[in-house]
């Protein structure tokens, strides 16, 4: 996400930022308010991401009274008058459920994703886990696409070793020339823990962009067999290479990050110290 977008995506959500009179130290936004900036068009939609939310607090085991408030307001018609609609007061915590509940591939909601869990307004720790949350998604995208990948290699005849051959050649035609042990060898890795793993935003992507490739072209030619699909996916990778070479890119060269795992765990440990910083909407 570029930098100038995620400035003015913040300068939009701190305008729309509310203090309640009754608890000075308790930040909260109206939905209405948030609406829009997260991208929906309707009222009723985003209220399906409201209660969405409300049922992710409450099986999370917080009290959901506590972070979100039914409400009603008037608000200006445009013939003068005025009329009564519902709306809620939420906590830094309820919109941040609320955009875990929304679709991470629009801007918004992405921007929302982390602006609502960093307690503070520094443009460049929101940049910051923006980038993290982006290498999570990315990570569990690949998880899915080799969960799918052994899957169809199992109906057509390759047991969980072959799929372990293949996966490794399919790393040394990535890597030019380095196999999934010898990454590991490289950067260290104890070899019972996955390379993709520790590897960056961009090559977990590239890796995931292969195996959706090979799964494609495995059920659309209906290949069988540890040979022609070994083939398949070493061209997939090949062709990713290629591609990332034309840009000066070498993935091998490319350092790792922070174990993804210390990363996850960071994240859950996080979303309890949201809900506690977040305070309590006082009681009507």
């Amino acid at each position: 996400m570029e930098s100038e977008l995620i400035q003015t995506l913040q300068i939009q959500f701190d305008e729309i930022a509310r203090v309640h009179p009754d608890a000075p130290e308790v930040e909260f936004w109206f939905a209405r308010d948030l609406q829009e900036p997260l991208g929906y068009a309707r009222w009723e939609n985003f209220l399906g991401a409201v209660q969405r939310a409300i049922t992710s607090c409450e099986t999370t085991g917080y009290d959901s009274e506590h972070h979100f408030r039914g409400v009603t307001k008037m608000v200006a018609l445009g013939s003068g008058a005025a009329r009564e609609v519902d709306d809620f007061m939420l906590t830094r915590y309820a919109c941040y459920l609320i955009a875990q509940n929304g679709d991470p591939r629009k801007p918004p909601i992405a921007f929302a994703q982390s602006y609502f869990a960093v307690q503070t307004r520094r443009q460049e720790l929101i940049e910051e886990r923006i980038l993290l949350k982006g290498r999570l998604e990315a990570r569990e995208k690949l998880r899915a696409s080799e969960k799918a990948l052994s899957d169809n290699l199992y109906e057509r005849g390759v047991d969980d070793e072959g799929f372990g051959r293949i996966r490794s050649k399919g790393d040394a035609a990535l890597f030019g020339g380095c196999a999934t042990k010898a990454m590991k060898e490289k950067f260290g890795i104890t070899t019972t823990r996955p390379l993709a793993d520790f590897l960056p935003t961009l090559t977990i992507a590239a890796k995931n962009l292969a195996t959706e490739m090979t799964n494609h072209n495995v059920v659309q030619a209906d290949l069988h067999g540890e040979t022609a699909i070994t083939r398949e996916h070493v061209q997939n990778n090949q062709s990713v290479r290629d591609m990332l070479g034309q840009r000066g890119i070498r993935p091998e060269d490319l350092p790792v990050e922070e174990d993804i795992k210390k990363l996850e765990r960071r994240v859950k440990t996080e979303e309890k110290r949201i809900e506690s910083k977040s305070g309590r909407l006082p009681k009507p």
